[in-house]
């Protein structure tokens, strides 16, 4: 039986904001694959009134198309409403009433859906437990990272959550981490399961002659590689700081961001700037180079569900060091894989990254170490919570 399936995310692509949830159009596509599902996603934006590039982001929502077809799935993209200062706690009832319109819509245009499909626990996941009892609806609930380490710490937001826990037919976490916060805020247990995030093994892979590739891209020395937005959670300051302690390493950042001055700043501060190479925004098919020629991913984020650049750097054969916070621990099990550190610090990534190199592993063992990640198996894992969530309705 094909599942019919409304997705409801607004961590997801469009032409504007071509990298936003791409990890959650993955997971689409290979749903879409298996055959199984026939699905439609609803991914709200923003509403604002001026398409102006001087208005910055605001003005590129505004430009949002209302639809695209991306992949073979259709995509809408209804705006909701945004109020200052009452937007964090009012986010879940106005994405559910904006969405309203667009699902009857939908219903009369013959998708009568089987089951919500909400990715991101707050707005989303509460906009989708009321829109399942609205509809009459089985919703199921992924949590990916921030909603539950972050958004759950507010009171309002985190009752919220609370009662979208318990109305939820079904809920995944990308992490045990995760699953075990959820569990803590008064999630039923049996009603949750840890789906872990794939990788996509044929993009992300070692380079044919690693050799060429970091003489073409100038890399001689050994180099540590950090990638994702330049915003203080992630760290790339640590590890700039690192180098201070790591003589004859050189830096490269891959990303853009907010704290980009202050990052070039640091590294001229700390003496280091000269080994720090800031390549900006990098698109996803040109990451693979990077991870191939670096000799290790340094990833010093406060929190994180499993980090998907994680999981592209270890199927490009390069080892991790990593924070151990949240979904990390449960990827970083062997040493192949890489090594955790315990101090979130410029002498703590320090530390992590003499310790990897004491030891460096062989990328070939390090590639073999995450096939099993696959966007398949996430998928096969998504239908069984389907299927379960669905066979009880039917009983």
């Amino acid at each position: 039986m094909t599942i019919k399936t409304l997705v409801i995310s607004n961590l997801y692509p469009n032409q504007e904001f071509s990298r936003h949830g791409i990890f959650t159009e993955h997971r689409m596509r290979s749903m879409l694959r298996s055959g199984r599902v026939d699905l439609r996603v609803l991914s709200p934006v923003p509403w604002f009134p001026l398409r102006g590039e001087r208005f910055g982001r605001y003005g590129a929502y505004a430009r949002v198309p209302e639809r695209e077809h991306r992949h073979g799935i259709e995509v809408r993209y209804p705006r909701f409403p945004v109020l200052p200062k009452l937007g964090m706690s009012l986010s879940g009832l106005l994405l559910a009433l904006s969405l309203v319109g667009p699902i009857r819509r939908l219903l009369r245009e013959g998708f009568d859906f089987d089951v919500i499909d909400a990715y991101y626990f707050y707005p989303d996941g509460v906009a989708a437990a009321l829109l399942g009892r609205w509809f009459h609806k089985p919703v199921v609930i992924t949590a990916y990272g921030n909603d539950l380490s972050l958004i759950a710490d507010y009171p309002l937001p985190r009752r919220q959550i609370q009662w979208a826990a318990r109305r939820a037919a079904g809920m995944t976490t990308v992490c045990q981490a995760l699953k075990d916060r959820l569990v803590a805020l008064g999630a039923d247990p049996s009603r949750v399961k840890v789906v872990l995030h794939g990788v996509d093994l044929q993009l992300f892979q070692p380079p044919a002659d690693r050799a060429a590739l970091r003489a073409e891209l100038g890399i001689a020395a050994p180099t540590l590689l950090s990638v994702g937005h330049l915003i203080e959670r992630k760290g790339h300051h640590f590890v700039i700081e690192a180098l201070r302690e790591l003589p004859g390493f050189e830096l490269i950042i891959a990303g853009d961001g907010e704290e980009f001055p202050r990052l070039r700043e640091l590294a001229q501060d700390c003496g280091v700037h000269e080994r720090v190479r800031f390549l900006g925004h990098v698109d996803q098919g040109r990451l693979p180079r990077y991870y191939g020629a670096a000799d290790a991913l340094v990833l010093a984020s406060s929190r994180e569900g499993i980090a998907n650049v994680m999981m592209e750097a270890l199927a490009c054969g390069t080892p991790v060091v990593a924070t151990a916070v949240w979904g990390a621990p449960e990827v970083i099990t062997d040493p192949v894989a890489g090594v955790l550190i315990e101090q979130r610090s410029g002498p703590g990534v320090a530390d992590g990254v003499r310790r990897l190199f004491d030891n460096l592993p062989e990328r070939a063992a390090t590639r073999r170490f995450v096939e099993r990640y696959t966007w398949e198996q996430t998928t096969r894992d998504h239908l069984a919570v389907f299927d379960a969530v669905l066979n009880r309705a039917a009983d």
